[in-house]
Order: structure tokens, then C-alpha cells, then sequence
């Protein structure tokens, strides 16, 4: 069965156009609700959201979803993604949602969903719930409608928990950090748990007003971190996106350091330390070339998956491994969390720090990446992919970076587009190549 509206993380789109309207919000509320009802035990979802105005919109309809069938809800207003799923599963609760379209501009937005192990779901619980969408849904009687309530103090449990991921014997004592979260879901939280491990913070993007969330800030727009970390003189910039499961870093001189370089580090310390589990790491194949061969150099395998975090954590869970990521920065730690954490991803990078007591430039260059280039291909319809020019010009390039470099082509798995990335050894070859595949599907989209 194919997907009608779960794409790699979720439901997303623009609001109030189909499918990210409030009708069907509250439809995947009766749905996932009348789903997750096993047992004769009392059942509860809980509900967070990033910082977007349609938040209000999206949430109220799917309480109303939830409710309709008998379910519970907890809602926790402006949370990190992180902690609906910490918090599903320490509450109990047969399934957690957050609303958020992570790093998408504010008139998009999404629903992400977890199960009661605080995992996202799988693609069959997802199927399932998308095949009840055109169904009609049993609604509880009277007296077995849900209620709602609100906890206060889910951002306070949440900034605990993230603590405690921090060794217990190091203080972020005369580190100066800048905090970029993106006017998102983790501008009160991380701000908080940095200062209170000791830092000295300096939080930019923490001023959310409904529609400013990842506007010219966060992990997708470092330019303001760069530029504030050399002008405060700080010792290193964290940015987080607009649901706080990615991490970007800069470096004392405002130089960006990617997801690749932040895996690299993380999972060498954990190595030292005896703590790396599964030989190695698990990486999209979006990765750089640099950093397998920087980690088969250390002993280490990279296992490579398709682009999405959760086809990253599948992969972690099988084989059994607790470091994973994706260079754009969603970075999985599972000793700590069950999903993309960018804000214990960062505490592990300022860990690594104050060890070392070097700068973070020096800390943060684990090696020297290959030249890689991704552009995107915009298509009104259609399957530029199968055109048998496209064919044609993408096994001519991959023949000439055989041995040399690496060719990745997707369609996106959230909006229209073809993605094209090469990297290889020659920067002037991998430009070129990515050109005349780029060209190909253009004109066969045309």
C-alpha cells in the first residue's frame, strides 16, 4: 500500500491546504486515538508543539480527535520533539504527537507521531492509520469522552532529563556558549540547561511570536550564531531547528561544523571510552566521503541507510548501535533518547570540549571532508527519474566516479523535488556532474 500522507517524518504540509488542515488533524486524532486503544486500562496521548501560530489550530483539532474516541490528552504546549517522546513513554502513555515542521518556514506544519516506547512509528502502524482515514471511525459514548488537561512543568522534567545525559564529574564553568534555538519549541529549555551546568550563555532566537520560527535563524540560517559568536567572543555556537532534533555547530571563529564532523567526534569519545556499541556508526547516504574513510582509518564502520532519522534509528536498533545521524544534524544518541536530540547531542560536543580544554575549532575538525555538492531539481509531476535520458546521463556519471566519489539521487520524501549530490576527489568533476544530471532532469520534467 502506498502513502498517501506519511512521508519520512510524518504528515507535512503548508496550513490550511490539504492535507495540513484542521479536518484532517482531527481525523488522524480519531484514527491514531482508535488505533493505540489496547487494553481495558484508561487510555492517554500526549501533545506538543514547536512555536508556530496554526499550533493552536492543529492541536485543538486533534484534541478533539483524541477525545471523540475516548482517549485522554496531555498537552504540553511549546516542547522540544525530543521530549514528547521521553515523555510518552515515562507518563505511560499509549501515544505521544508533536506538532512541528521542524525547520520548514512557519506556514508549514506537521504531525509526528510516537508510539508508547517513545519511538516514532513504524511504517506499518502508519499505514494502518492512514487507511482509517477514509473510513468511518467509531466515536466513544457520552460518558466515555475524553478529557484534556494541561502539565506545567513538562519543560522542567524535560531540561532534568537532559541533564543528566552531561557526565556527571565536568561543569560547563567558563565556557561562554551562544544558543541559537531557532524561535522554535527549545527556546526556554536549552538556554536553561546550559546555564544551569555553568555556562555563561549568550541565547539568540528565543523570541518566538508565531511566525519567526526559523526565520534567518537556526540550524538552517547559521549566519546569525556565526556572526554573534565572534562578536561576544564565545567559545563555541550550538544552533538547533524549530523542533530542537537537529544540531549544526560553530566554532570559536564562526566556521560551521556540520552533522558529519559532530558523529565523527561523538562517536570516537564514546569509542575511547569503551562505550560505542556496534562497531561504529550509522549514517544516511547523504554523508560524506570523508568521514568513512575517517572512521575506517580509527577501526570504525559507517553503515549507511536512506535519507530520514528514522530509517537511521531502524538500523541503530538492528544492529545494535548507539551513535547515528545525518549530516544535516539530526543526531541519535540512544543511550539518552529515542529520537533526534540536538540539545544532548550538544552537551556530548561541550563534554568533548572541557575535556580536552582546546578550542573548538581544534575539537570540532575530525577530518577533511571530500568536495560534495546537492542541488535540487523542482518537477511539477510526473517521474523525471524513469526518463531514460535521465538514466542515460546519471550511469555515464556514475562510471565516471567510480572508484573516485559517490552519486546520491532522490526524489524528497516531504516536497516536489529531485535531489542530486555528488562528491568525489576533483571539485571540478563533481561540479560537472551534478550540472549535467541536474540539466537531464529538468528537461525531462519539463
Amino acid at each position: 500500500m502506498s502513502r498517501k500522507y506519511f512521508g519520512t517524518d510524518g504528515i507535512r504540509g503548508r496550513t490550511n491546504q490539504w492535507p495540513m488542515t484542521a479536518e484532517l488533524a482531527m481525523k488522524v486524532g480519531m484514527a491514531a486515538g482508535k488505533h493505540f486503544q489496547r487494553g481495558t486500562h484508561r487510555h492517554r496521548v500526549v501533545i506538543g508543539k514547536d512555536t508556530r501560530l496554526s499550533g493552536y489550530m492543529v492541536e485543538n483539532a486533534l484534541v478533539a480527535g483524541f477525545t471523540a474516541v475516548g482517549m485522554d490528552v496531555v498537552q504540553f504546549g511549546p516542547i522540544p520533539t525530543p521530549a514528547v517522546a521521553l515523555l510518552a513513554h515515562s507518563m505511560r502513555a499509549d501515544l505521544g504527537v508533536m506538532i512541528s515542521a521542524s525547520h520548514n518556514p512557519y506556514f508549514d506544519n506537521g504531525i509526528k507521531l510516537f508510539g508508547p516506547d517513545g519511538y516514532k512509528l513504524s511504517d506499518e502502524d502508519e499505514l494502518k492509520i492512514e487507511a482509517m482515514l477514509s473510513q468511518d471511525i467509531p466515536l466513544a459514548a457520552s460518558q466515555e469522552i475524553g478529557r484534556a488537561r494541561r502539565v506545567e512543568d513538562a519543560r522542567g522534567r524535560y531540561i532534568h532529563a537532559v541533564k543528566s545525559s552531561f557526565p556527571a564529574d565536568l561543569r560547563l564553568d567558563g565556557l561562554k556558549i551562544v544558543v541559537d534555538c531557532a524561535n522554535g519549541a527549545a527556546y526556554q529549555v536549552a538556554p536553561s540547561a546550559l546555564w544551569e551546568l555553568g555556562a555563561e550563555v549568550v541565547a539568540i532566537g528565543v523570541t518566538p511570536n508565531g511566525i519567526n520560527i526559523n526565520d534567518q535563524c537556526g540550524s538552517t540560517a547559521p549566519l546569525l550564531l556565526q556572526e554573534t559568536v565572534v562578536s561576544a567572543g564565545a567559545d563555541i555556537g550550538i544552533a538547533l531547528d524549530g523542533d530542537a532534533d537537529r544540531l549544526i555547530v560553530v566554532d570559536e571563529h564562526g566556521a560551521i561544523v556540520d552533522g558529519d564532523q559532530i558523529m565523527a567526534l561523538i562517536a570516537g569519545n564514546f569509542a575511547k571510552a569503551g562505550m560505542l556499541r556496534g562497531g561504529g556508526l550509522v549514517a544516511t547516504v547523504m554523508s560524506n566521503l570523508g568521514l568513512e574513510r575517517f572512521l575506517t582509518g580509527q577501526g570504525m564502520a559507517l553503515e549507511r541507510t536512506k535519507v530520514g532519522d528514522r530509517y537511521v534509528l531502524e538500523r541503530m536498533r538492528e544492529g545494535g548501535f548507539n551513535v547515528g545521524g545525518e549530516q544535516s544534524g539530526h543526531m541519535i544518541l540512544s543511550d539518552y533518547a529515542t529520537t533526534g536530540d540536538g540539545t544532548v547531542a550538544a552537551l556530548q560536543v561541550l563534554a568533548a570540549l572541557v575535556r580536552s580544554g582546546k578550542p573548538a575549532s581544534e575539537v570540532l575538525h575530525q577530518f577533511d571532508p571530500v568536495p560534495q555538492l546537492l542541488k535540487n531539481v523542482r518537477f511539477s509531476g510526473g517521474k523525471p527519474l524513469e526518463h531514460e535520458d535521465v538514466k542515460r546521463v546519471i550511469a555515464q556519471a556514475e562510471a565516471e566516479l567510480n572508484g573516485c566519489g559517490r552519486l546520491v539521487i532522490r526524489p524528497s520524501g516531504t516536497e516536489p523535488v529531485i535531489r542530486v549530490m555528488a562528491e568525489g576527489d576533483r571539485e571540478e568533476q563533481v561540479k560537472d556532474v551534478v550540472e549535467r544530471i541536474c540539466d537531464a532532469v529538468a528537461k525531462a520534467a519539463a
